[in-house]
């Protein structure tokens, strides 16, 4: 779950923002990022498939993702994960349980602010030729972490008329390939004070277990 979570906010953080032809790929991934922190808050509808070609898995889901600063929420096939920057809430409709956290806990902090950092650092981009993308008239970036990482690669296929993400996928180290493809995203909403936080009175019955 914690892995998916992250991927999900690698996504947010590449969204947005001016790309041009004529910089390199890691200019072009650094100008997305500020860009990006720039903005208020942003939502996203998505479409996420998860394929395995030699175990004949192919999975597909919906979902949204919003984020504001440190805080998010993504709302995905029956799970609700809320983090007001300190706290993660990861609700499960099918068992009416809610499992709380600290966003440190674990092998590393996941906050966007972490992430945003890490691009500076962590990941060798590159501009390559893939053909789906390509025959969509997407130009595709890689990038390639430089420290040890659960994921041997990602790749973005970037609208250059658009001026924007179109989807990322992400190639992990057993075989599995995550797609996620952006159908519609939406800056600076008028969100309430308390939509990134879990409040239990919404959820009659709910278990709460406290694991921090």
């Amino acid at each position: 779950m914690k892995t998916f979570l992250k991927t999900l906010l690698i996504l947010l953080i590449l969204t947005s923002g001016s790309v041009y032809a004529q910089k390199s790929a890691d200019d072009l991934i650094k100008q997305v990022v500020d860009k990006t922190r720039a903005l208020k808050n942003l939502k996203i509808d998505f479409v996420y498939s998860m394929v395995n070609e030699k175990a004949s898995i192919n999975e597909t889901k919906s979902g949204i993702l919003y984020i504001n600063g440190d805080a998010y929420r993504i709302e995905l096939d029956g799970q609700l994960v809320i983090s007001d920057g300190k706290t993660v809430w990861t609700y499960l409709e099918d068992s009416n349980e809610v499992m709380v956290s600290n966003t440190g806990d674990g092998d590393e902090a996941m906050t966007p602010s972490t992430l945003l950092t890490s691009y500076y650092k962590d990941y060798k981009t590159t501009f390559i030729n893939d053909k789906q993308n390509t025959s969509k008239g997407l130009k595709t970036i890689e990038l390639k972490p430089t420290t040890g990482k659960k994921f041997s690669k990602m790749q973005l296929g970037i609208s250059e008329s658009k001026l924007q993400l179109m989807n990322l996928s992400i190639f992990d180290n057993g075989g599995n390939v995550f797609t996620y493809d952006l159908n519609k995203m939406v800056a600076d909403s008028n969100l309430s004070a308390n939509f990134f936080q879990f409040n239990p009175k919404q959820y009659p019955g709910v278990e709460v277990v406290d694991m921090r």
